[in-house]
């Protein structure tokens, strides 16, 4: 994975968290991985295609998704996700993948991102490809994103 690439999803990421969510945000150590990736609580998996093709995987505890829901909604006390709530974490991925797309463009990579899948329990995703795990502790409390993508090479047509 192109460090650039990298940097532009870890720069989304935070900006969605400390600009949108106003959370203050550390960054943990990445961790590379290869074959299974295990999600916490709740994932939320976005596609991506264009001159990359892969998968962005931010997953957090039952906790931080009520925390940025609740921050997302103004400040409501969230005691359980009904279906507003997870249209919010729908969202919330959706901002991600907005913000991602548009830190790549500045890197010129341009890429499309498929609307956002929701998992919900601890899970198990296995891939043939290598990923890298971002964690970001925050004071809405730890996201991971998995990230698991490759450059797509421009096929000659005849």
């Amino acid at each position: 994975m192109d460090a650039r690439y990298v940097n532009a999803i870890v720069r989304a990421t935070k900006g969605i968290l400390t600009n949108h969510l106003g959370a203050e945000v550390n960054f943990l150590l990445p961790k590379l991985g290869e074959g299974s990736v295990t999600s916490n609580d709740i994932s939320v998996i976005l596609g991506v295609k264009g001159e990359l093709a892969g998968q962005i995987i931010c997953s957090f505890d039952k906790n931080t998704a009520k925390n940025i829901v609740s921050t997302m909604m103004g400040g409501m006390p969230i005691e359980e996700l009904d279906e507003m709530g997870w249209s919010a974490v729908r969202e919330f991925g959706n901002w991600i993948a907005g913000s991602t797309a548009t830190e790549l463009s500045l890197e010129n990579c341009i890429i499309d991102v498929t609307p956002p899948v929701t998992n919900e329990g601890l899970s198990i995703f296995h891939s043939s490809e290598k990923y890298l795990t971002l964690s970001l502790e925050s004071s809405l409390g730890l996201v991971q994103i998995h990230l698991s993508f490759q450059a797509v090479e421009e096929k000659i047509r005849s």
